[in-house]
């Protein structure tokens, strides 16, 4: 494998930096040239070399969003962190609904979707309790800030390894439809998430209140500028009584004074100022027995 040149890297890791707020350490240098490479066939351009002086003379705004969304980390998976996503289609949901009972309306906001896996998740998981849920308004908006991964997300259009990926087998074959090495999401799910370009850095969409907001494993990746100004914008946009849920590996301790982790249930976070029980969106945790509280999880075992 080629070494990328130091300051071939720095070009590229600074354009990704100033566009996202993501910073690439030294150490990936591998992971650079290999998400690069079908970029330099596209453009005809030979190597990283000659990449890096073209994007420093800024002379091709396509190719720097090109660039920019073959460095991004597009991991995702359906149902992703099956635990923590069962607490949120299970006590967190049956709160809310609760909550809401009067409005019977909720929001979600899936921030940083990548091609469309979390929010199509949420979807399905509706839809598995329909009667729960009949006569409600259930908005699910779901962005991102590479053009490409939305592109795939508003197709609903799914490799057999992405399917499987998270996704009961009981589960695939109701919602998708296989064509030839494809898997198309049903219309009627596909169109309950609404896809918008959005870069979660730059400020915060005026698009109004939502009572859920998922925002996971894309923090990670930030600078602790952007780390704020994110939190910034995602409190803005967080109901008083919302429920913020981060990824596994994430969480706002130390990184900002808008959000506190919630007591009872790990990943998920409230705003500070809304921590006691009239606030907490959450029911008591010895409401619940065990995982099977989780009423509004479609089983992943099945």
């Amino acid at each position: 494998m080629t070494i990328l040149p130091t300051n071939g890297f720095s070009h590229l890791a600074d354009l990704l930096e100033k566009r996202t707020g993501q910073v690439l350490h030294p150490t990936r240098h591998w992971r650079v040239e290999m998400a690069l490479k079908p970029v330099l066939r596209r453009h005809s351009i030979p190597d990283i070399s000659v990449l890096s002086e073209l994007i420093q003379n800024a002379c091709d705004a396509a190719l720097e969003q090109d660039c920019i969304d073959a460095m991004l980390n597009n991991e995702t998976s359906f149902f992703r962190d099956q635990a923590n996503f069962a607490l949120l289609t299970g006590p967190v949901l049956d709160a809310l609904h609760a909550r809401r009972s009067q409005q019977r309306r909720l929001r979600i906001w899936s921030a940083a979707c990548s091609t469309g896996q979390e929010p199509y998740s949420l979807a399905i998981s509706f839809a598995e309790n329909n009667e729960k849920w009949a006569g409600w308004l259930i908005e699910i908006v779901a962005s991102d800030i590479s053009m490409s991964a939305l592109a795939q997300a508003k197709l609903g259009k799914y490799s057999q390894f992405e399917v499987q990926r998270g996704m009961p087998v009981r589960l695939m074959l109701n919602y998708f439809e296989q064509k030839d090495d494809e898997w198309l999401l049903r219309d009627d799910i596909r169109r309950k998430v609404s896809f918008r370009k959005h870069d979660l850095v730059d400020t915060s969409p005026n698009w109004g209140a939502f009572d859920i907001i998922l925002c996971r494993n894309m923090i990670m990746y930030l600078g602790q500028g952007a780390r704020e100004s994110v939190f910034t914008a995602l409190s803005a946009r967080l109901a008083p009584d919302g429920v913020l849920m981060l990824g596994a590996a994430e969480t706002v301790i130390g990184q900002t004074e808008r959000f506190a982790a919630n007591a009872e249930f790990r990943g998920f976070y409230q705003k500070i100022g809304n921590m006691g029980n009239k606030g907490s969106p959450f029911l008591p945790l010895n409401t619940f027995q065990s995982f099977a509280f989780c009423r509004g999880f479609p089983n992943i075992t099945q």
